[in-house]
């Protein structure tokens, strides 16, 4: 773009500004309420949007509607609609009108609130938000800040990737102390080597990455059947590494996993670190915000027993992100770490009031709690509880859909909002339904593998999520699925598929059995005899149903009907000479009680009747 000094640009001025935001506030009101008729993921390639805007920035200002045409033309396209009702992928990333207010009076203020003084109000606002929050969750006392001597409280982290690494620093500090005391004459350096810490085969991929910027070694503990770490399993495990001379010292106790959103034992966990003088970190990224509904908070049943606690407000609870909320039951292991005091930094009322600084590992923080807070007084405990309620019934709404369809099944037990479910039968079926369903772009979700299972993730996020929604999805799905199913096994007829079986003809069953014949059931009409599977077949004694068939009739003084219809069905069946099901027997009793013995016919005719029936096979099997 040339330079063109004389021609006269402005930026953008209050004046503009207040008819531009105002626009902006529009257009985002007019995308949230319409986000259902966007598709949800992008059918867009790497590099698109490269090929569509400049190299280079631009020398001269550009005017704002130049700037902002450009983003439903070109950014748009390649967006993954997170709002949207049909955006099933990961867990919810969910934004809510008065958590955008928060952020523009936030953006507007741009406070930076590492310490008391740098923002008094932002820090004294996340101290009453954490309260408030963690009060509604159910939390012990000894994880708040009420008290002056209060040595524990809340912190808002920007994820839960970066609470689980405050948490594991925290304790490694707290081991390397402890380890000096017992072995001075040996560096940190050194002793660093002979830590260890733990988590579930379950856990979160964060937890691994905490472990190598740790520079700590990490054991998996192998889960149960329900994808749950055990306290058991646990302690053999630290037993184990302590007789190798290892030190445990941290075990991260995930409360619904990724994969399948199943809960650790947490008491039984929190006892055997209580037990081996361990940190215990509880992860509960996701299912965290159900907690604030009492029916859901038996799974923090041990929670007294941690040592830090944290979920993402940004996931469910509609707080847009970042927001992570995490507590400590004592805070000066976070101090021990992350202390840092320069003189620019310092200022009077140090050690009197909380500097956030010390409680994380960037220096400056945003003022996250204005939106936390404007959340939780907008909708109110019994708005946030009837949110949660409502996704945990959709996606039970979900379950009931999947179970119904014979061609699905649910490898692991669902809970709360999320469904982990497979088409039945080897992984790369599921794998190739899952990759059709995103390209398509009218849903999207994630896989997950569980002992060697893979499986889809279907998550319910977005507030605006209806019953209509999840009926939409679940149709695209089983679409897909049918497509696929014909595709690789030539027939879908909505029961369990299984690759096609070779047919037997009835000649050859009959040189394997010379007595099996013709089985034929009972319908509507007398003359639409159908040849079936044999496993469907009444094969008996043949005198035997016709004594006691005859017997039978004579019983029930059933009066015979004659028809032409039901002599030539008489008659090809007697011509055949073969055993027949038990309808069919019962006709030919009932037509014996009214015609003469017809003719056998012979070994050349039974034949070409056999050929003639031949083409009309669809498999049976042979008993």
């Amino acid at each position: 773009m040339e330079c063109n000094e004389h021609q006269d640009y402005k930026n953008m001025e209050h004046t503009e500004f207040r008819v531009k935001a105002k626009e902006m506030v529009d257009y985002i009101a007019d995308y949230l309420e319409n986000i259902r008729s966007r598709r949800v993921y992008p059918g867009v390639q790497p590099g698109y949007l490269h090929k569509l805007l400049p190299k280079e920035a631009p020398y001269n200002p550009e005017q704002w509607d130049e700037i902002f045409k450009d983003v439903e033309e070109h950014i748009m396209p390649g967006i993954v609609h997170w709002q949207s009702p049909h955006m099933h992928a990961y867990f919810p990333a969910l934004t809510s009108y008065p958590s955008i207010m928060g952020e523009i009076l936030s953006s507007a203020l741009n406070v930076l609130c590492f310490t008391w003084a740098s923002s008094p109000a932002g820090t004294e606002l996340e101290t009453i938000a954490m309260n408030w929050l963690g009060k509604l969750l159910g939390l012990p006392e000894c994880f708040l800040n009420e008290k002056d001597d209060s040595p524990g409280g809340g912190v808002i982290q920007t994820t839960a990737s970066e609470a689980t690494l405050v948490s594991l620093l925290a304790a490694r500090t707290r081991a390397l102390m402890e380890l000096s005391k017992l072995n001075p004459e040996l560096q940190s350096s050194e002793l660093l080597g002979h830590l260890i810490c733990y988590c579930s085969d379950q856990a979160h991929s964060s937890v691994e990455k905490a472990g190598l910027i740790g520079l700590v070694r990490m054991r998996y503990i192998e889960s149960d059947g329900n994808q749950s770490m055990r306290g058991d399993r646990l302690d053999e495990a630290i037993v184990a590494d302590k007789k190798k001379g290892l030190v445990p010292f941290w075990v991260c106790a995930t409360l619904g996993t990724t994969g399948s959103v199943a809960f650790d034992n947490l008491r039984e966990i929190g006892e055997v670190c209580e037990k081996h003088s361990a940190w215990l970190h509880v992860d509960a990224a996701y299912a965290g915000s159900a907690f604030i509904c009492p029916e859901y908070r038996h799974w923090l049943d041990g929670v007294e027993l941690a040592d830090s606690f944290a979920f993402n407000p940004s996931k469910w609870l509609m707080v847009n992100f970042d927001c992570t909320a995490m507590w400590v039951r004592d805070s000066t292991a976070l101090h021990r770490t992350f202390n840092v005091n320069p003189i620019y930094l310092r200022h009077e009322n140090s050690g009197k009031a909380i500097d956030y600084m010390h409680w994380q590992i960037p220096l400056s923080r945003r003022f996250r709690a204005l939106k936390l807070w404007f959340v939780l007084r907008n909708y109110g405990v019994i708005g946030l509880q009837k949110h949660i309620r409502e996704s945990v019934r959709l996606g039970q709404k979900f379950e009931a859909l999947v179970l119904a369809d014979q061609r699905f099944e649910i490898p692991q037990p669902r809970n709360l909002g999320m469904v982990a479910f497979r088409l039945k039968g080897d992984n790369a079926l599921t794998e190739r339904l899952l990759k059709r369903l995103n390209a398509r772009g009218y849903i999207h979700a994630v896989p997950a593998c569980f002992k060697g299972v893979y499986v889809i993730r279907f998550t319910v996020t977005s507030q605006r999520t209806t019953n209509q929604d999840i009926l939409d999805d679940w149709n695209e799905i089983k679409t897909v699925a049918s497509e696929i199913l014909v595709e690789v096994f030539g027939t879908d007829n909505g029961n369990i598929v299984q690759p096609k079986k070779p047919r037997i003809s009835l000649r050859e069953t009959r040189e394997l059995n010379a007595t099996f014949g013709t089985s034929l059931l009972l319908a509507n009409s007398p003359m639409s005899p159908k040849i079936v599977n044999g496993t469907h077949a009444a094969i008996c004694d043949y005198e035997q149903v016709l004594t006691s068939c005859a017997q039978t009739f004579a019983q029930l003084k059933m009066e015979p009907k004659d028809s032409p219809e039901m002599r030539r069905r008489i008659r090809g069946i007697k011509m055949c000479g073969k055993k027949f099901s038990l309808d069919s027997c019962m006709d030919m009793v009932q037509g014996l009680m009214i015609e003469q013995p017809l003719p056998q016919c012979c070994e050349e005719e039974r034949e070409d009747a056999s050929n003639g029936s031949q083409s009309e096979a669809i498999g049976p099997k042979l008993i």
